[in-house]
């Protein structure tokens, strides 16, 4: 059966506003009074109001929200109803609306902008240290995973971590190629043009070889990682989230440290220093280039040149760093994609926070190795 057509009816008497609603006062009906209702809220204002409810067909929670906001206002946002007559659910519904609804949102308390200011950066560090406490949680039990894996190697999932190194690594393989080329030929460049004032044009190579061996050809493929797998891993993990594919492997008694994160941090520190090494080779195959290209420095002089003046420690030291930057960059996707919720907007604010705390992480552990290597003096 369908619903009565609502309507409803505003009389004075008395010196108190009577208002008679009839029909049946429920969600699908409500839309069409919405505009009615707001012209009643007006003619009522702050005269004493009641309610006739014996007309009063079906009634639920949304009909008595509406109901109770025509006589409601921010002068007086909580009072008691009045009524005339009875009704099995109207009392007791519009009474629950009342309770658990604004009329008016509360102003926020004014504050100084210096305030303010403190205010935000005092929770960004506090949010900051709980998120460091927790990626350090995170990591120890990746650890106990990785453990257990080793105990039994029979868990290990071949075929995930081979899947993901392609999709993590081999397919990455091209832009952190070109990217490393072009970085590599614009070092050269900046080089050329700054030496050759100098008349050391022959020690662009050095310049060259020294970025690319120790930064470039590393920072490359850890920012590809970041932007790109990164934001995969939490994405992927995000989505089987929302869909409670998670929640499925814990009630069928799987690790989801062991099917989901595992495979992934094994196959991202597996890969990243091949990544690094074919970055370091294209970087400095663009900076060659560019060298013979403007400064007239041959391949073959350029090679030499590389060999006589930089030691090979300037490439491992470089290549050191590839797999704790892998390191950081999966757990932080991971971690991020089971701390997913169910809906599309915590899926985006995730996957935004991840490629964004990848990023500073990478950039943090570089300043580290780079003050440790400089105490070293490597």
């Amino acid at each position: 059966m369908g619903a009565k057509r609502i309507d409803i009816s505003l009389t004075r008497e008395e010196g108190r506003v009577v208002l008679t609603p009839t029909g049946d006062w429920v969600a699908d009906n409500l839309a069409k009074m919405d505009k009615h209702l707001r012209g009643l809220e007006a003619q009522v204002g702050v005269d004493p109001a009641v309610f006739d409810i014996r007309a009063l067909g079906r009634i639920d929670l949304a009909g008595a929200f509406v109901l109770g906001r025509t006589v409601r206002s921010c002068a007086r946002p909580h009072m008691k109803f009045e009524f005339i007559g009875d009704h099995h659910a109207a009392k007791k519904l519009m009474a629950e609306a009342d309770a658990n609804s604004e009329v008016c949102p509360l102003p926020p308390p004014p504050r100084h902008l210096l305030h303010y200011l403190l205010s935000r950066c005092g929770f960004a560090v506090v949010r900051a240290l709980n998120e460091g406490v927790q990626t350090a949680a995170f990591f120890g039990q990746l650890l106990l995973t990785f453990a257990r894996a080793i105990a039994n190697p029979r868990r290990i999932r071949w075929n995930a971590i081979i899947n993901v190194a392609e999709e993590a690594g081999l397919n990455a393989l091209p832009i952190i190629t070109v990217l490393a080329f072009f970085i590599g030929a614009v070092v050269a460049f900046l080089g050329a043009n700054l030496l050759s004032r100098f008349g050391a044009s022959l020690f662009t190579v050095d310049l060259v070889a020294l970025a690319v061996l120790r930064e470039f050809g590393v920072m490359m493929t850890a920012l590809i990682l970041a932007g790109r797998s990164n934001s995969a891993f939490t994405a992927h993990i995000g989505a089987m989230r929302m869909r409670q594919e998670i929640d499925a492997m814990q009630v069928l008694g799987m690790d989801t440290f062991e099917v989901l994160v595992l495979p992934r941090v094994v196959a991202c520190v597996i890969m990243a220093p091949l990544l690094a090494f074919v970055a370091t080779i294209a970087g400095l195959v663009g900076g060659g280039l560019i060298s013979w290209a403007v400064l007239d420095i041959s391949p073959s002089l350029f090679i030499a040149r590389m060999q006589e003046n930089v030691p090979l420690i300037h490439l491992w030291v470089g290549l050191m760093k590839a797999p704790v930057f892998a390191l950081a960059i999966s757990l932080i996707g991971c971690r991020q994609g089971l701390l997913v919720e169910s809906n599309v907007q915590s899926l985006g604010e995730r996957t935004t926070a991840s490629v964004v705390q990848a990023l500073f992480t990478v950039i943090f552990i570089d300043a580290v190795f780079a003050m440790v290597f400089l105490e070293l003096n490597w």
